[in-house]
């Protein structure tokens, strides 16, 4: 059975044009990236009070792409909350969106099987066809009738030992030595720096930039043939390396959200800025395949946790 795709808008909540979602999310995410270069701070580079966003009814994260648009809006609009809804989400919560407030954008999918015709056969087969649909949520910060709770005070010693015990639960081969880190497909390693190589900022910690570098080479690390199979040529050709290193950016992004620490920029990743902004404005699909498999990576690694 063959697969297609086609695009669409749907019709919750007014749009001030009939762009493609994936034109209109890619240009947003490649002006934060732009504002960004300068300093190496990406739009997924987050804080801990940053957690990843969250459909407040249903209690669902947010996944793949829709989670770098969000935390983009909430970086442009000053949103401090990771809660989300549509309209009538909100509504049935109780709550009334602010009349002039403007909605975020994201993309969701559904599927039908279309019978078509066969010329190969001069017969009939069945296609699934995706529809990328958007849809328009609104921050608790937009809305009246919710109340913000200050976050709870994490223990900080806590996380650490769940950072730990996750990365041990990955089974992967991680050696410490030398003055940078990496992952060597050809022997299925990860290479980390002695930990007093790491130095914390005003955002981080030291402890934190050692384990969020660990996250990205973790990332590279699930991709391999004997896990995720995940192969980038054939999608990007030439930039595949770059667009790999954006997959773990994204993933380690994802990943640090999830554990509760923060992410911090890459200043060796400079070189792969201006790939990514190129492969980015010439296929408005790209930056949603970088980050399903970086979502993909995020899931992996989360599986081979054990049952709580």
């Amino acid at each position: 059975m063959n697969q297609v795709t086609a695009t669409t808008n749907s019709d919750l909540g007014a749009h001030p044009s009939r762009r493609d979602v994936h034109q209109t999310i890619t240009d947003q995410i490649v002006a934060a990236i732009e504002v960004g270069a300068g300093t190496f701070i990406m739009p997924w580079h987050r804080d801990i009070d940053s957690a990843m966003p969250t459909n407040f009814l249903t209690g669902n994260t947010y996944n793949g792409v829709n989670v770098i648009a969000l935390w983009v809006a909430a970086e442009q609009q000053g949103y401090t909350s990771s809660y989300w809804a549509t309209y009538k989400q909100w509504h049935h919560l109780g709550c009334q969106v602010r009349k002039g407030e403007k909605g975020s954008v994201i993309v969701f999918y559904k599927q039908t099987d279309l019978e078509v015709g066969n010329p190969d056969n001069d017969g009939r087969e069945n296609k699934i066809v995706r529809f990328a649909r958007s849809s328009r949520v609104f921050n608790a910060q937009q809305v009246d009738g919710f109340q913000l709770t200050e976050p709870e005070g994490r223990d900080f010693a806590g996380v650490l030992m769940e950072i730990e015990r996750f990365v041990m639960a990955t089974g992967a081969d991680i050696r410490t030595g030398g003055d940078r880190a990496y992952y060597r497909p050809s022997t299925d390693h990860i290479q980390m720096p002695n930990r007093e190589r790491f130095t914390g900022t005003e955002t981080i910690s030291a402890t934190e930039s050692f384990y969020a570098t660990l996250m990205h080479e973790l990332s590279h690390w699930c991709g391999h043939e004997r896990r995720l199979d995940r192969d980038l040529s054939g999608r990007f050709g030439d930039e595949s390396y770059a667009m790999e290193e954006l997959v773990a950016e994204l993933g380690a992004a994802f990943l640090c959200s999830e554990l509760g620490i923060s992410n911090q920029p890459r200043p060796d990743h400079a070189a792969y800025i201006a790939h990514w902004l190129a492969v980015l404005k010439q296929d408005t699909r790209a930056i949603f395949t970088a980050a399903s498999k970086a979502n993909e990576a995020k899931t992996y690694l989360m599986g081979l946790q054990p049952a709580s």
